[in-house]
């Protein structure tokens, strides 16, 4: 049995059971008795809310009512779904009968098929609402880009049955089409001025030499912070420039939609973005050392790169990074490199701009849409963060000590990603062949379920929440919203809270609007071979819930990594332990990394041990949250 069927006959009982025994439990008596009969009577999504369009790859468009569509931001969000040539890959489905029904029951006799045959999942995260009996649920597992299904209801005893169809959306067209504007280059690239290749800086011996960051925040900080080296193995050299990328990004931080059957929009400018390096000790192999791109994690920046480094310069692996969109803080960041008695500034070419205009720069400004676009969040920061790799991957065969011989090989190139880097990388890796292979360090998705989930961004969701008039608590506690939503192979919930269906309703929206620059979308395209995900048992920062997902959408789970941060005897949150000295994991996580890259080899970071299972031994493991603290759960 493979681990796909695995889950599949595991997840569809385990739901069934928790369907039945969850509503067992909490059904009000009256249910028990006799119910007139329940048809259903709408079932949502329906290609019935599109129209037909030529340029889209599957020949439609969405057209949701736009009358009446509430605030302003939520119209907003409407508009722009409506430019979209199809549904969600994890529609929020909706069956509305015409009596009261048991939610469990009905649950079972919902499909999602193909619409040629074949292929076929149940639902999950039911929710039920009895003012209207509306049964709400998502496929069990996430649907393919561009391709058309049939949604039905299987007859019963009590109701009829009744089936619609519905197209999902060319998700990862937009970001595969510049990774191919990359490749042709020409009048796409040739119109911003692109001239490829790194532009070096600066090189300085690790042995011996100091690193601080003078950080703009709107004011260069007097008193730059020092940045760790010294944990790089003697030799290595410290390698500072930086390149020129094309730029698709627009003033509000996003991407113009174009209909899917053009090659995507032109750039609209050349950047030039920052590039930190570390290279091993002695002379390089003819040809470069073999390279490993590092992503770095939200709110972090190339600084992180050196901690990164620190078992690859010692693998024979050079490290190379950049900063992500609105990340680094602003343009007048500087480092400040002593080495030798001189001490020599560098721009380091932070992407942070003053968004809000109050004067200060934060550690990830500008890496979300702003204004009336602000409910595309990041999807296009993180599309054009991918990009911006993918040109970094293409400029490298760099000379670096002047000896006229590459020092940084182009071919074979690697990626590892933390946090952050884990997510954008995941979009990277499946979008770009030309990294041969990747190591994703505690990813998940989408990133509206880890702002939701995660205690530590879930007042981001109060934020586009209020911003949509949605509020529906004073629980300050609870981020002043509840939303009432099960986790993934939870039983069902029956709405109570005035106001939860609402923001049920805008949070998949909001999910749909941006699942083209969300991770588990690319997930099904990423060989596993090519793969190697590390996650964190207790993760309070991409909550475990959004790993299983990202996984499960690619099927990578003999490729995940779990590290059991539950079994040290440690509390803290453990999401950061591949770059916290502090934890004894990191060492471990990181060697692992180099030996992937390295080699293409799993090892398990502590043999016969514990504390790493290696694969994962029970992928169910991830679906709660796990956090150590319960309290902490939304």
């Amino acid at each position: 049995m493979t681990l796909r069927s695995w889950r599949r006959t595991t997840m569809s009982a385990v739901g069934a059971l928790a369907l039945t025994a969850t509503f067992a439990a909490t059904a009000p008596s009256a249910l028990a008795a006799p119910q007139p009969k329940a048809d259903p009577v709408s079932l949502f999504p329906s290609n019935s809310l599109t129209v037909p369009d030529g340029r889209q790859l599957t020949g439609r468009r969405v057209a949701l009512p736009t009358q009446n569509c509430g605030p302003a931001i939520t119209c907003g969000l409407v508009q722009r779904l409506n430019e979209l040539d199809g549904f969600d890959l994890d529609p929020r489905l909706a069956v509305t009968f015409s009596a009261p029904v048991d939610p469990a029951q009905m649950a079972q006799r919902i499909t999602v098929q193909e619409s040629r045959g074949g292929w076929r999942t149940g639902v999950d995260r039911v929710v039920y609402d009895r003012a209207s009996n509306t049964v709400y649920a998502h496929p069990a597992e996430q649907l393919a880009p561009g391709t058309t299904y049939r949604l039905s209801v299987q007859g019963g005893p009590a109701n009829k049955a009744a089936q619609d169809t519905f197209t999902t959306m060319s998700a990862t067209d937009g970001l595969v089409d510049l990774r191919r504007q990359i490749d042709v280059g020409g009048r796409a690239l040739g119109a911003v001025g692109i001239a490829p290749g790194l532009r070096v800086e600066g090189t300085f011996p690790a042995a011996g030499t100091t690193v601080d960051w003078a950080q703009d925040r709107g004011t260069v900080d007097p008193a730059p912070a020092p940045v760790p080296t010294q944990q790089l193995p003697a030799g290595s050299l410290l390698v500072f420039g930086s390149y020129l990328a094309p730029s698709w990004l627009q003033p509000d931080v996003t991407i113009r939609q174009t209909p899917t059957r053009d090659f995507g929009p032109l750039p609209v400018a050349a950047a030039r973005l920052p590039f930190v390096a570390v290279l091993p000790a002695g002379k390089a192999p003819a040809g470069g050392w073999p390279v490993a791109v590092f992503g770095h994690g939200f709110t972090s920046s190339t600084n992180a790169a050196f901690l990164a480094a620190t078992t690859n310069a010692a693998e024979g692996i050079a490290t190379i990074a950049t900063n992500v969109v609105g990340h680094g803080y602003g343009p007048g960041s500087t480092w400040r490199v002593t080495s030798g008695g001189t001490t020599t500034t560098l721009p380091a070419y932070g992407r942070g701009i003053d968004q809000d205009g109050d004067g200060d720069i934060e550690a990830s400004e500008g890496s979300s849409a702003s204004g009336g676009a602000a409910a595309v969040s990041s999807r296009d920061a993180l599309r054009q963060t991918a990009a911006d790799i993918m040109t970094l991957v293409r400029s490298l065969d760099t000379d670096v000590d002047g000896d006229r011989s590459p020092d940084l090989s182009g071919r074979g190139v690697t990626y590892f990603g933390q946090s952050f880097g884990g997510i954008y990388g995941s979009m990277l890796t499946g979008a770009d062949p030309a990294i041969s292979r990747a190591v994703l360090n505690v990813p998940g998705g989408p990133i509206t379920e880890i702002a939701r989930l995660a205690p530590a961004f879930r007042l981001l969701t109060t934020q586009s929440l209020q911003a949509a008039g949605l509020l529906n608590s004073q629980d300050r506690s609870r981020a002043f919203f509840q939303e009432q939503l099960p986790l993934r192979g939870e039983g069902p919930v029956t709405a109570t809270v005035p106001g939860a269906l609402a923001i049920q309703d805008h949070l998949a929206k909001a999910t749909w609007l941006s699942r083209p620059g969300s991770p588990e979308t690319f997930a099904p395209l990423i060989d596993d071979r090519r793969v190697l995900l590390q996650v964190a048992l207790g993760d309070q920062t991409v909550p475990n819930p959004t790993s299983y997902t990202l996984v499960d959408a690619g099927d990578l789970w003999s490729r995940t990594s779990l590290y059991r941060h539950d079994r040290t005897g440690r509390t803290d949150n453990p999401h950061s332990f591949l770059l916290n000295p502090d934890n004894p994991a990191w060492l471990q996580g990181l060697a692992q990394v180099s030996e992937f890259l390295r080699s293409g080899r799993v090892a398990d970071p502590d043999g016969t041990g514990a504390v790493w299972e290696v694969p994962i031994n029970d992928p169910a493991v991830l679906l709660p949250l796990n956090f150590p603290n319960p309290a902490l759960r939304p």
